[in-house]
C-alpha cells in the first residue's frame, strides 16, 4: 500500500494538476501505519490540507485488501453531501485515477420518507406537499409496477423545497414498526438499506446513524433481523470531535406530548374489551396531567431544552402512569388473540408503551442521567439522556480492534488532545497535528466588534456593505430572534436555516440567490470557496448554552469554565473561522460581534486565531 500511495501521490496526480503538499502525504501515511496496529488515530489537519483525498486512497486500498467496505462516517448529512456531490473530493479521485469507486450512502432513518405516514398524513391534513410527494413516487410503490424493477428513492434530498417542519410529518420516526409493516417491501428506506449493505468500497453515513447501529446491533439479531449496517473493515470518523456528541443523542429516550395520544387513539377500535378501552382512557387522562405537571415544573424561557424540577406530585403521578401501562400491556395480550385491533398498530402501541414505562422509570430513578423538557413547535418532548457513554463507546467501538481514524482541523486545544479522549473514554490512542499550509495574514482578516447589547445593529450595518456572508449562531434561538429583527427592519436577502432542506439552501446561497446565509449548524463541513463565501459573521462566541446537558457537565467537573465552557467554545470557534478559506485563492474577513463579557474573555481565545485580530468599536446609531 505505502508503494502504491507513493505513486499515487508523487507521479499520478501531479500529472493531473494536483498541488500535494507535504502535510497530506504525511497524514495518508500515518493512517497507513493504523490500518497496520489496528489502533485509534487522532489525525489533525488544518484546512487547505487535503484531508479527505488523505484518508480516502488509504481507505479505497484497505478496502480492497481486506474484501470489506470501509465506513466514513461524518457529522451529519450535510456533510456527506459535501463528500459525494458532483465535483467533490470523491469524484475527483476517481476522474484522476480513472478508477470506479463503489460508495453508497447510508443515511439516518428519519432522513428517508415513511409510506405509512404519508397515507395518514392524507387521511388526516390532506396538504398540498403530502400530494406533491404522493405523485413523485415511482409507480411500483403504488402497485402499478413489478417490483424487479425496483430502484431507490424516497431520501430528503429528492424532496428539497419540502420544509423542515413538513418533512416531520411524513419522515420516518422509532414509533413505526418496519418489520411487521405491509409495505416494508416497497419502503424506500429498505431498498436504500438492501443497496448499502452490497458495497464493496466505500459506505457513508452519518455519525448519528453509526451510534443508533451499534446501539441496536445486539437487538436486532434477537429480534432476526440483521444490523442497521454491515461489517466493515475501518472506520474514519470525519469531524470526530462531534461523536460524543451523536453517541449521547442514540442512547437518548423521548417521550412526545402527542405521540400516545394519537396511538392510543388507533387502537380504540370496535369490538375492544371495555377494560382494555377503560384502562386506555385513563392511561390518556394521566398522560395529559404528566406534561402539564411537566411545564410547570420547567424553567428556561430563553432554552428548547428546559430544566425540570422534579416534585414529590410529578414523580407520584409517573409511578402510577407506570402501573397503568403495565395493566394495559397486560390486557393487550388478550386483544391480540380477538384479533379487533390490527396486527400493525398493536405492535406499534405495544413497542411505544414499553419504551415509554421504560423512560418514565429512568426518569423517576434519582440515577446518572440527564433529562430535560424539549420545547418545540408543537408539542414538548420529555428526553432523557445519558450523562457519559464512554463505558459503552469502549465496549461497542473502540474494543473492536479496528483502525478508527478521527479527522477534524480541530480535535485539540493548542495541540492538547486530551480533552477529546477523555470525553469519549478513549484510552490508547495515536495522534498528530499539521497545520494548515494557507498563509492567513496574506488572505485572512479579523474584526471584533465591541457590540455591547447592540449585537443586531452591528450585524444590520455589516450587511450594508454586500457580500456573500455567512452568519453563524450558536443556537437555534439566538438565530430566530435575529430573524425578527430582520424581519421587523426590512433587511433583504437573508435566508434562514430551517425555511427548506439545508444542502439545497446552501446550493443556491452558493448560486448567489441569497447575500446572507443564516445558521446554527453550520460551524463545521460547510466548502464554499472564491467568490461563493467572502464573509463569515459570528453572532456570538460559542460557549455551550446553560441547558441540562452542559450543566451536568459543569457539575462534575472541577473548574466548569476551564474544563467544559472553554474548551468547546474554542473548538466551535476554530471550526467557524475555517468555513472562510478553502483553497489557495480565497479571500475574506472574519467578524467576531462582542459584547462586554466577551470582550473581558479576549486573552482566553486570541491566541487560537490564525491572524491578529483588529478592533472596532460598534458605531450604530
Amino acid at each position: 500500500m505505502s508503494d502504491w500511495l507513493g505513486d499515487i501521490f508523487y507521479e499520478v496526480l501531479p500529472e493531473k494538476d494536483y498541488d500535494i503538499r507535504d502535510e497530506q502525504i504525511f497524514m495518508s501515511y500515518q493512517i497507513v501505519k493504523s490500518l497496520k496496529e489496528k489502533n485509534t488515530l487522532f489525525a489533525e489537519a488544518g484546512v487547505g490540507t487535503g484531508k479527505t483525498i488523505a484518508y480516502l486512497l488509504p481507505a479505497i486500498a484497505y478496502a480492497r485488501y481486506t474484501g470489506k467496505p470501509v465506513l466514513v462516517a461524518c457529522a451529519d448529512e450535510t456533510l456527506i453531501n459535501q463528500l459525494v456531490k458532483e465535483g467533490g473530493d470523491i469524484d475527483r479521485i476517481q476522474q484522476a485515477l480513472n478508477l470506479e469507486m463503489d460508495v453508497r450512502l447510508a443515511k439516518s432513518r428519519n432522513q428517508y420518507l415513511c409510506l405509512k405516514r404519508l397515507e395518514e398524513a392524507e387521511q388526516t391534513s390532506p396538504e398540498e406537499f403530502v400530494f406533491d410527494i404522493k405523485n413523485s413516487l415511482p409507480p411500483y410503490v403504488n402497485g402499478n409496477q413489478v417490483l424487479s424493477s425496483t430502484t431507490p428513492y424516497g431520501d430528503r434530498s429528492s424532496f428539497s423545497d419540502i420544509e423542515d417542519a413538513q418533512w416531520s410529518k411524513v419522515n420516518f420516526n422509532a414509533v413505526q414498526q418496519c418489520n411487521v409493516c405491509d409495505l416494508r417491501n416497497r419502503c424506500g428506506q429498505t431498498l436504500h438499506r438492501n443497496f448499502y449493505r452490497e458495497s464493496s468500497d466505500l459506505i457513508i453515513c452519518s455519525q448519528d446513524f453509526l451510534m443508533e447501529h451499534l446501539w441496536t446491533k445486539e437487538s436486532r439479531k434477537r429480534q432476526g433481523q440483521l444490523p442497521l449496517l454491515p461489517e466493515v473493515s475501518m472506520m474514519i470518523l470525519d469531524e470526530g470531535h462531534l461523536l460524543e456528541f451523536a453517541a449521547q443523542k442514540a442512547l437518548t429516550y423521548e417521550v412526545q406530548e402527542t405521540t400516545i395520544l394519537n396511538l392510543l387513539e388507533r387502537v380504540m377500535v370496535d369490538d375492544i374489551r371495555e377494560k382494555t378501552l377503560l384502562l386506555m382512557e385513563h392511561l390518556i387522562e394521566q398522560h395529559i396531567a404528566f406534561f402539564d405537571l411537566l411545564k410547570e415544573s420547567s424553567e428556561g424561557v430563553e432554552l428548547e431544552r428546559k430544566k425540570i424540577n422534579k416534585n414529590e406530585k410529578l414523580l407520584s403521578l409517573g409511578k402510577k402512569i407506570i402501573r397503568t401501562v403495565d395493566d394495559l400491556l397486560e390486557e393487550f395480550v388478550f386483544e391480540a388473540e380477538l384479533y379487533a385491533i390490527p396486527e400493525y398498530d398493536l405492535r406499534m402501541a405495544e413497542e411505544y408503551l414499553e419504551q415509554y414505562s421504560f423512560s418514565l422509570n429512568l426518569f423517576i430513578e434519582n440515577g446518572d442521567a440527564i433529562d430535560w423538557l424539549q420545547t418545540g413547535d408543537e408539542f414538548e418532548t420529555l428526553t432523557i439522556m445519558p450523562r457519559l457513554v464512554t463505558d459503552i463507546l469502549n465496549e461497542k467501538l473502540f474494543s473492536l480492534k479496528l483502525p478508527i481514524i478521527f479527522s477534524s482541523a480541530t480535535l485539540s486545544v493548542n495541540g492538547d488532545f486530551s480533552y477529546l479522549a477523555t470525553s469519549l473514554g478513549i484510552e490508547s490512542h495515536q495522534s498528530f497535528s499539521v497545520p494548515s499550509p494557507f498563509d492567513y495574514e496574506e488572505v485572512m482578516s479579523i474584526y471584533a466588534h465591541h457590540a455591547g447589547s447592540e449585537k443586531n445593529q452591528t450585524v444590520e450595518r455589516l450587511l450594508q456593505k454586500q457580500e456573500q456572508s455567512l452568519l453563524l449562531f450558536k443556537s437555534k434561538y439566538d438565530m430566530l430572534q435575529f430573524k425578527q429583527f430582520a424581519e421587523t427592519n426590512g433587511l433583504q436577502g437573508i435566508a434562514f436555516e430551517g425555511i427548506r432542506e439545508l444542502s439545497t439552501l446552501i446550493k443556491e446561497f452558493q448560486n448567489g440567490e441569497y447575500q446572507t446565509l443564516c445558521s446554527y449548524h453550520l460551524w463545521e463541513g460547510l466548502d464554499l470557496p472564491g467568490e461563493a463565501l467572502t464573509r463569515v459573521i459570528i453572532f456570538d462566541l460559542p460557549f455551550p448554552p446553560n441547558d441540562p446537558i452542559f450543566e451536568a457537565r459543569r457539575k462534575f467537573a472541577e473548574d466548569s469554565f476551564h474544563d467544559v465552557d472553554l474548551p468547546y467554545m474554542l473548538l466551535r470557534l476554530q471550526q467557524g473561522i475555517g468555513r472562510l478559506i478553502r483553497t489557495a485563492n480565497d479571500r475574506g474577513s472574519i467578524h467576531l460581534i462582542l459584547n462586554d463579557f466577551e470582550m473581558e474573555l479576549q486573552k482566553r481565545w486570541e491566541d487560537i486565531l490564525p491572524v491578529t485580530i483588529s478592533h472596532e468599536k460598534s458605531s450604530v446609531k
